[in-house]
């Protein structure tokens, strides 16, 4: 009996990176286009919360977070400047996994690693902005969605699909 094959392993992401990240975002995202320079600042912004796993060399999947306020996501393609002091969550910008390395437990090892991020920099909280039907994944992880009159406008430019999803730690 053979040991069982190890899953894909995430690496860090570097601002290089920030490119292919572009070219594998717009294919799973194409209505909600982001510059490269957005994705760059995060990675350089936050490194431990940002990682990649690449296949036959090429960028197969990558998850981009950071620290930030609960209940303000911050709006799409948009330069941050700076990480706020005040965070209280680490906030799950973008996790995407290519269609050949689905189901294969990449989005489950990224959240378990983000989880960890968050203890280790004393954050309350994971929050996201789910899309295109994504919210029932991240539902079976334990987020639970929160509504209110201010976050729905702030959810607007994610499109009619957008849920903003919360699990505390």
């Amino acid at each position: 009996m053979s040991a069982p094959t190890p899953g894909p392993t995430w690496q860090p992401l570097r601002p290089a990176d920030a490119s292919a990240v572009r070219a594998l975002a717009d294919t799973a995202h194409p209505g909600l286009p982001e510059r490269t320079e957005v994705f760059a600042e995060r990675i350089t912004l936050f490194p431990a919360g940002c990682r990649q796993i690449v296949q036959a060399g090429a960028l197969a999947a990558y998850g981009i977070a950071h620290p930030w306020r609960l209940g303000s996501p911050p709006p799409l393609d948009t330069l941050l400047g700076a990480l706020p002091r005040d965070a209280d969550c680490l906030h799950l910008h973008d996790v995407v996994v290519a269609p050949a390395l689905r189901g294969r437990g990449a989005s489950a090892a990224y959240f378990a690693a983000m989880e960890a991020v968050a203890r280790e920099y004393r954050l309350g909280s994971l929050a996201l902005v789910s899309v295109y039907g994504t919210h029932r994944l991240w539902s079976r992880l334990g987020f639970v969605e929160r509504t209110s009159p201010a976050l729905a406008a702030k959810l607007a430019a994610y499109g009619p699909t957008a849920h903003y999803l919360v699990r505390p730690l």
